[in-house]
């Protein structure tokens, strides 16, 4: 009997020491400090982007690219048809070049006036006659008061420089009408206001627009931010050029965030304000994708909770669980409630376990247990 008993007690030591390495490493539930915070989703947006309208009237001629094709600033994205503009541009320089003809030749009157006023001159016909005439007949008419020199040099000065005058007018008119048409011709191109990508086409070429109809909308994408919309009671936690947790939806990165502009004004409908974060150069994302943010809560208590590795989670079907060994160094898996995942490695536990239980880090996946209720988190 005794010899029995001891193969007994010696296959059950063996058995379980047989079971130790196959649940491998085991580590003790750690309680951190949490800071209250809200988690927020929020929507990535390119540090600057601007839609491009058509400014005038026309057909799509050319278009630069396709959406995610880069340009340098100063580009040309999109050109409308501008036939009839240049048509108006050359009469308008011909009109121009008339204009500076008049001009020309009303100061060339003037200088003739100023220096052989036609006041003097005597009427044409014969010598004689006219010889009379210069010498009786303007004195005696001075004389007598029926003419004045002076004033009528004065008359045709004035007339010669009002022509003058005219001339310079006609000329700036067709300057300005000129000037109005190379506006309008630089309107038929939209320019690349910085370097970026076009991220979206409104219109194809071909296409007619009419002044203020979207063109393509392009965008400086090498920074990306994170625009949400906070609730009014959290703004007290955020300051601009705090720092916060950020998550994308690409991979569910964990990246910080900075606050570089909060609006000035809640939206009146949401009671919301729109706050804008700064990502880290190079993170993984692209404009429109789901993100999420952590904005801290300062009307919240502080919170001691456990944390895990990611790696400790099992889940059964929608149910998370953890492998925790037993006072009998068995493993049995309890029902958690997650909270936030605080990096890549590590989540909070907001019930199901406490601190200073032992839990397996990475439990085999063909590791079976029944669900043992836990104690919640005190």
């Amino acid at each position: 009997m005794l010899v029995f008993a001891l193969a007994i007690l010696g296959g059950g030591v063996q058995a379980q020491s047989s079971v130790q390495p196959m649940l491998g490493s085991t580590t003790s539930v750690q309680v951190t400090r949490i800071e209250p915070h809200v988690t927020l989703g929020a929507t990535v947006v390119p540090y600057k982007e601007v839609t491009l309208s058509a400014q005038m009237p026309g057909r799509v001629e050319y278009i630069a690219g396709e959406e995610g094709d880069r340009f340098d600033k100063a580009a040309v994205l999109v050109a409308l048809g501008d036939d009839e503009l240049l048509a108006g541009r050359r009469a308008a320089t011909a009109e121009l070049a008339n204009a500076d003809s008049a001009m020309r030749a009303a100061n060339v009157q003037y200088s003739r006036e100023l220096y052989a006023p036609q006041s003097r001159s005597s009427p044409g016909g014969m010598g004689l006659p006219s010889l009379f005439d210069q010498m009786f007949s303007k004195p005696m008419g001075q004389m007598m008061g029926a003419t004045d020199s002076t004033v009528e040099r004065r008359a045709d000065l004035y007339g010669a420089g009002a022509r003058i005058e005219q001339a310079r007018n006609a000329f700036l008119a067709a300057q300005s009408k000129l000037e109005g048409i190379d506006a309008k011709l630089r309107d038929t191109k939209s320019l690349a206001p910085m370097d970026g990508m076009i991220i979206k086409k409104f219109v194809e070429v071909g296409d007619t627009v009419q002044p203020g109809q979207a063109l393509i909308k392009f965008a400086d994408i090498e920074f990306l931010q994170i625009q949400a919309e906070v609730p009014a009671r959290l703004m007290p936690g955020l300051r601009e050029g705090m720092v916060v947790a950020a998550t994308l939806d690409v991979r569910k990165t964990h990246v910080p965030a900075r606050v570089a502009q909060i609006f000035p004004m809640a939206d009146p409908e949401r009671h919301t304000v729109t706050v804008k974060f700064d990502l880290p150069k190079g993170a993984p994302g692209a404009p429109g994708m789901y993100a999420e943010v952590r904005i801290p809560d300062v009307e919240a208590p502080v919170r001691n909770l456990p944390v895990v590795p990611l790696s400790a989670i099992r889940w059964r079907g929608s149910l998370p669980g953890i492998y925790v060994v037993n006072d009998q160094g068995e493993p049995e898996l309890r029902l958690i409630r997650v909270g936030d995942q605080l990096d890549r490695d590590t989540i909070t536990v907001l019930s199901g376990i406490t601190g200073g239980d032992r839990i397996l880090v990475n439990p085999p996946a063909d590791l079976s247990s029944g669900w043992t209720p836990g104690k919640g988190t005190r």
